[in-house]
């Protein structure tokens, strides 16, 4: 299996996940078969009950794209400027881009 083959069957899997906003993403183009659509409304139901923590969004969300980087390896003020841009670049909502950033600013270490 090549890189890009599991990437899009993690994609397809992490796809069925849904935001704490209602969000739906998915990695692959393909329509999702009837099975996938029930999981998405499964996991729909559960994070509406929990709310997710801004550690959960930044794996959910930063994961998608590059490998999770630690929050240490940058300073709050760079942890800003890096939000600001992934924000709009990952179509990331206003309130869980907060949770995120909040996360790596408190962890940040410096």
């Amino acid at each position: 299996m090549t890189k890009f083959t599991l990437l899009t069957a993690w994609g397809r899997a992490a796809g069925a996940a849904v935001l704490a906003g209602g969000l739906a993403f998915r990695l692959s183009a393909a329509e999702p078969s009837p099975g996938a659509t029930a999981a998405t409304n499964a996991v729909a139901t559960a994070a509406v009950k929990k709310q997710l923590t801004g550690a959960e969004l930044y794996s959910i969300h930063c994961n998608r794209c590059h490998p999770e980087r630690y929050p240490t390896e940058r300073t709050a003020a760079q942890w800003k400027t890096i939000m600001l841009h992934m924000q709009v670049r990952a179509s990331i909502p206003g309130k869980q881009a907060r949770q995120i950033l909040q996360y790596l600013q408190e962890n940040s270490g410096r």
